[in-house]
């Protein structure tokens, strides 16, 4: 396997010359396909193959020895894996064409996965291209499952892949978070569904992590498929409709005192936290229906973050909405910065897993 490079970001379908009744027909001009023709995702893509949140995945097959995958991305990491098996790790590849070669000749599977956050650039995927001799054929079908997690860092994968809580010796916190062994993209894999991660690091409900960038929050970016552009919203294609939503925002809001200048005591934060809560909430019930069940998770025991979340639950009188706490004594948050570890999120997806199966929910 190796790299070359490419300037191309689209694949280009050519129509070859037909004869119809005896008389050959001029072919068509070159028509250019989009770059998901033969790729399937259920992330927030945009039609021309960008996207900014983590663990954004396409999946493509093929026939021959090899495919190429079209990347322009100098900001983020990439797993790629062929018939399940992660083949290479892609570190900031930048504009090229990664090729996977030497494969037996048959049909194959490929999958690449966005590792890292990047609120502040877009990646760009261009598509799948068959190596020489081979055919990239129809993508495949969307899973019926469809699971959307909704957080900050926690829920992001953050400094997973770490040895220790001390990242810094070890590429920091970008070479060493892997979405793709999220909790969430776990659990969603082990229940065969598809999925988005759309999580921020550092973003609360009302207030972020120490007070920083004030006047925003995780609500500010939820809309969006690109979280650089202002104002930019997402457009469902129709074919997102999540029967859960798993939804973890709060760490950010309370894990760190108010400091003087800020618009909040420690009593008016929570106020206002369960009053914007309750309003999300509210907002992912009237996009996804009465059938989509909302679990509000929160990693802590107690305090103030766990009962200010229990009672936005039980205030919203929606039989639908679910309290989820999953702290537990064995999570070591041996992550970078005390994030959870690889180890953790295993844990936890094991957890989550047990719980919407008590749930017994119809999908």
């Amino acid at each position: 396997m190796h790299r070359t490079r490419t300037t191309a970001l689209l694949v280009t379908a050519f129509a070859t010359a037909v004869t119809v009744t005896g008389t050959a027909c001029a072919a068509p001009a070159p028509v250019a396909a989009g770059p998901l023709t033969h790729a399937h995702t259920a992330g927030r893509v945009t039609k021309a193959g960008q996207y900014t949140w983590p663990g954004v995945y396409f999946e493509g097959r093929f026939r021959g020895t090899g495919v190429g995958i079209v990347l322009n991305d100098p900001a983020n990491d990439y797993d790629v894996q062929v018939d399940g098996t992660t083949t290479a790790t892609l570190v900031t590849p930048g504009s090229t064409t990664y090729r996977v070669e030497g494969l037996e000749d048959g049909e194959h599977r490929v999958r690449v996965v966005k590792r890292t956050e990047s609120p502040w650039q877009a990646g760009e995927f261009g598509g799948f291209v068959a190596a020489a001799g081979g055919k990239v054929l129809p993508k495949p079908g969307a899973r019926t499952r469809q699971i959307e997690f909704i957080g900050d860092s926690l829920t992001a994968g953050y400094g997973n892949m770490s040895a220790g809580r001390d990242c810094s010796a070890t590429g920091g916190v970008a070479r060493n978070t892997n979405t793709d062994l999220s909790f969430g993209a776990l659990t969603a894999r082990a229940l065969d569904a598809d999925y988005q991660v759309n999580a921020f690091s550092g973003l609360g409900v009302v207030r972020n992590y120490d007070g920083h960038t004030p006047g925003t929050s995780y609500r500010t970016y939820y809309d969006r498929a690109l979280l650089n552009v202002e104002g930019d919203v997402w457009r469902n294609p129709g074919t997102w409709r999540p029967e859960v939503v798993v939804v973890g925002l709060g760490t950010n809001d309370f894990s760190t005192p108010v400091k003087p200048g800020e618009p909040w005591t420690s009593d008016s934060l929570v106020t206002e936290y369960k009053a914007a809560y309750q309003g999300f909430l509210g907002k992912l019930r009237a996009r996804y229906g009465p059938a989509t069940t909302i679990v509000v998770g929160v990693p802590e025991a107690t305090g103030t973050f766990a009962d200010a979340a229990r009672q936005v639950v039980r205030d919203s009188g929606d039989p639908g909405v679910r309290y989820w706490n999953y702290a537990d004594p064995a999570l070591d948050r041996l992550g970078c910065d005390w994030h959870f570890s690889a180890r953790d999120h295993r844990v936890i997806a094991a957890r989550l897993g047990d719980y919407l199966a008590g749930l017994r929910l119809r999908w």
